[in-house]
């Protein structure tokens, strides 16, 4: 049962989510029809390959919708190559790209396909999703396909004057990047939001409130086969979330969550976090010593980026592949109503 602190205000319902799997199509994933009065803000895919050096390559695209008011995110690229010690952003890769604002957009046998203008600037890109694959190609940088994890997920959060309805599927892939062989996970991300939001940005009820103390979407693909994936968030009052599922096709949901983030001196990055769901299912994240994407820190996004791996905890299993790219900053706190600072 909840217990509540104060009495909200009409439409206020103290940050609770509601949390479900998703059938995903391509159909749907170009659907940008209005969801609970919010509207359709944009596309974000976004991941982290790895190649057979164990250097990481991090790199999220803004795939903007008609109309959309946009963040600062266009076409970010980081990787451990560029200093060896942590996930940097590369402005020689970056600046050549097409920084599209708004792409072209059309939809082929229940595929959902984006790409670059053809008289724009930069060198161009494409993209492809459906209910069974995903493409991406960037002139000259990257080529990946591959396929749908599981299935998709989506949670909602109400609100007084805004709210957030979130939507994201998975996908396994391997292909090129830099020229070198790569593989690991793309997440392809929805999000709707009060008219002229931006995720992260404008009229986002937990980021511009600091409501949340860590959230993560993971997979990791294991050496036998098996796999898991999910998505979670803790926050302050009522806020949070979390989705599990499989390779038996075992999908878990719960808003029964408490989590705790540690940050070590002068640093807004977790050095480690663990989440606690339906107070016995404990899972912990384990940090990459180079998964830090400092160049984020006092610019956009706010909070502090970083990648990583999560697993229950006790899986012995050996990873083959994996993304845990996520978020936790000592500013909005360290477990639920344990409000964060400034470092001083």
């Amino acid at each position: 049962m909840r217990n509540f602190s104060r009495s909200m205000p009409r439409g206020d319902f103290n940050y609770q989510c509601l949390v479900a799997p998703m059938q995903v199509s391509g159909s749907k994933i170009a659907d940008l029809r209005d969801h609970y009065g919010l509207k359709f803000t944009k596309h974000m895919p976004f991941g982290t390959l790895r190649d057979e050096e164990g250097h990481m390559y991090s790199l999220v695209r803004a795939v903007n919708g008609p109309g959309s008011s946009p963040n600062p995110t266009k076409f970010l690229y980081l990787s451990t190559r560029v200093d060896n010690e942590t996930l940097r952003l590369n402005p020689e890769i970056i600046e050549p790209r097409a920084a599209t604002l708004f792409p072209k957009r059309w939809l082929e046998n229940d595929t959902a396909y984006w790409s670059s203008l053809e008289d724009e600037a930069g060198q161009p890109w494409k993209m492809s999703a459906s209910g069974s694959s995903f493409t991406w190609r960037e002139e000259g940088l990257l080529d990946l396909q591959g396929s749908l994890i599981g299935t998709g997920t989506q949670w909602y959060v109400p609100g007084e004057e805004w709210g957030t309805f979130y939507v994201s599927q998975l996908y396994d892939v391997t292909g090129t990047c830099e020229g070198r062989a790569v593989k690991g996970i793309i997440c392809l991300d929805q999000v709707w939001l009060p008219e002229g939001g931006a995720i992260h940005f404008e009229k986002d009820i937990v980021v511009n409130n600091k409501m949340h103390v860590a959230w993560w979407t993971f997979a990791t693909i294991y050496k036998d086969g098996s796999w898991d994936s999910g998505s979670f968030m803790v926050g302050h009052e009522n806020l949070g979330y979390a989705i599990f599922q499989n390779e038996r096709g075992e999908i878990r949901c719960s808003t029964n969550i408490e989590g705790q983030v540690k940050h070590p001196d002068g640093s807004y990055f977790a050095e480690s976090a663990k989440i606690l769901v339906d107070g016995d299912e404990e899972w912990e994240f384990l940090p990459d010593p180079k998964g830090r994407m400092v160049d984020f820190v006092g610019g956009f996004p706010v909070t502090a980026q970083q990648e990583g791996r999560w697993r229950r905890v006790g899986d012995t299993r050996e990873p083959d592949r994996w993304v845990a790219w996520g978020e936790s900053d000592r500013r909005n706190g360290s477990a639920r109503n344990v409000f964060g600072s400034e470092i001083k």
